[in-house]
């Protein structure tokens, strides 16, 4: 018992040192990714540092980074470590930025390695998940901060130049400290609210506005698409497209027909599902929060109706839209010096 703890640790350890890397430094430039010979069987160890819907970047233990091409015949599998019991499959969307794994594969003609094999840990999974969840939605709010820090920047260069322009109106139609003491007050309020922008945006990094949600439902025992279904994620993804900043939540659930176990196995399918599906409408991996199957929990309907059966098979889809980001700034007021006026 003592063994397996300390081995869960140190896989947890070694997942997470992945993650922190990853956080630190994810810039991959293109012209530094490491061809692999065509036709050359090669394996690959190390962390995922890029992650795209057919392809991954993989940063192996010295540094080098290779990209790695998934395609339908590719194996992602559990590395375990008990020889008396299968492993566990995995779909596309287990591969996580963090996680690390081992790469089998064949080089094609233009250096990537088509992988034939892809293996991790159960617990390097968990683990990256946990801090990938979390990671990535500030990832998001970081990058959008930093645009709108750069917006302020410009607009505070720009009341700079304004304010400039009416001191020297002032100075011409008044002259003396009085006009030089009134243009440093404008000065300071134009800073003053150039702050004030920058806390407000900051603020509200975090603050999302939640979409109805949308109810896509499963025939028993299916994680199956319907046609009504994929025309509703279609019409999610093109609304999606018009936001500025956001996110989008994916949560699945089964009725109480069958094992509590294959129930929750079921309900992860039809999340995983619908997460290929808006991938496939070009919705960006990172727009997506890690999806979760729920089982049988959180039911909207009684269970012993045919009717409440039918509205648990679903997959609730929220998406979320971020309001510091895309709330417009707010005005900038500045006192004309010798005026009661001001200017926007």
């Amino acid at each position: 018992m003592k063994k397996t703890l300390i081995g869960l640790l140190l896989c947890g350890l070694v997942a997470l040192s992945g993650v922190m890397a990853l956080a630190q430094d994810t810039k991959v430039d293109p012209s530094q990714i490491l061809k692999v010979s065509p036709g050359a069987k090669k394996k690959l160890s190390g962390v995922i540092v890029e992650r795209e819907p057919d392809s991954i970047i993989l940063r192996d233990q010295t540094g080098g980074d290779y990209r790695i091409s998934l395609t339908g015949s590719t194996k992602i599998e559990e590395k375990k470590g008990n020889p008396f019991r299968g492993s566990k499959k995995y779909g596309v969307s287990q591969l996580l930025q963090g996680l690390n794994v081992e790469a089998e594969g064949r080089g094609d003609s233009n250096g990537v390695l088509v992988a034939e094999k892809i293996k991790f840990k159960d617990d390097a999974l968990v683990v990256a998940n946990t801090v990938n969840t979390r990671m990535k939605p500030v990832e998001g709010r970081v990058s959008k901060s930093e645009e709108r820090i750069t917006q302020v920047e410009t607009n505070a260069q720009r009341i700079s130049g304004q304010i400039e322009e009416l001191a020297a109106v002032s100075n011409a139609a008044r002259g003396g400290a009085k006009a030089a003491q009134e243009s440093a007050d404008a000065a300071i309020a134009g800073v003053e609210a150039t702050n004030k922008r920058l806390d407000q945006a900051i603020a509200n990094l975090d603050d999302y506005e939640e979409k109805p949600v949308i109810y896509i439902n499963f025939k028993v025992n299916s994680s199956k698409l319907s046609p009504e279904a994929m025309q509703t994620l279609e019409e999610i993804a093109s609304q999606a497209k018009t936001q500025k900043a956001y996110l989008i939540e994916i949560s699945g659930f089964a009725s109480a027909e069958g094992k509590a176990e294959l129930n929750r196995k079921l309900s992860q399918q039809r999340a995983d599902a619908v997460v290929q599906y808006l991938a496939d409408q070009d919705i960006p991996l990172r727009r997506i929060i890690q999806p979760h199957g729920f089982g049988t929990l959180k039911p909207v309907a009684e269970n012993e109706t045919r009717e409440g059966r039918e509205q648990n098979r679903r997959v609730e889809v929220r998406l979320l839209v971020n309001k510091g980001m895309t709330a417009p700034p707010p005005p900038v007021e500045i006192r004309r010096p010798g005026t009661t006026g001001s200017v926007q």
